[in-house]
């Protein structure tokens, strides 16, 4: 049993090292310019090796979102658990999606910053991203049944939040020497600002 236990954990371990090793190739060289076999010579492995645990590089991209799409969504929900308010349960969970990023940037420049030609092997509409979507979404339609938003469009509210926060962490990611103010305070005043813009 104990000999099994260690083989999985050696497995896993195998198939974030193959994970990480592809995120930042394809991050700094581009999805289209980065193959299998690069990735094995990243991590010293054999490209056979790659392919036991992942189908084709099309596989391995859509792997990489769903466990970085997962983690955004836990911590999202583990912070809007402890809050009652609904706005103020809004606002942590935008404050979290930036944060998340600027700790993770390459994770978050894969996901939303990298072109990949092919199409995902998990459809949008059964994936982690519309789940860490409709994170945000929820909130947003907590705060539209305590009547604090200005618009009954949820979607409209939740889409144009979501800009909002994506081009702040974009922006503070990409363009780091644009001489930003203090980031938690341009952040906090982002953030504050689009949500005083949606409420009554």
């Amino acid at each position: 049993m104990k000999n099994a236990v260690r083989k999985q954990k050696e497995k896993d371990n195998l198939r974030q090292i193959i994970m990480d090793a592809a995120r930042e190739l394809f991050v700094t060289k581009g999805y289209e310019a980065v193959s299998m076999r690069k990735i094995a010579e990243r991590i010293e492995y054999s490209p056979t090796t790659i392919y036991l645990y992942f189908e084709d590089k099309v596989d391995l991209m859509t792997q990489i979102c769903e466990q970085t799409f997962a983690k955004l969504t836990r911590n999202i929900k583990a912070i809007n658990r402890k809050i009652a308010d609904p706005i103020e349960a809004l606002r942590a969970g935008m404050h979290e999606y930036v944060n998340f990023g600027l700790r993770h940037p390459s994770h978050y420049l894969l996901l939303f910053n990298t072109r990949v030609p092919e199409e995902p092997r998990i459809a949008f509409a059964e994936s982690n991203g519309k789940i860490a979507f409709e994170t945000l979404r929820e909130a947003v339609k907590a705060c539209a049944d305590a009547h604090k938003l200005s618009s009954k469009d949820v979607d409209l509210v939740s889409q144009t939040l979501w800009t909002g926060i994506h081009g702040v962490t974009s922006l503070l990611i990409t363009q780091n020497h644009f001489p930003f103010v203090n980031r938690k305070k341009l952040i906090a005043n982002a953030i504050d600002t689009m949500i005083d813009g949606a409420m009554k």
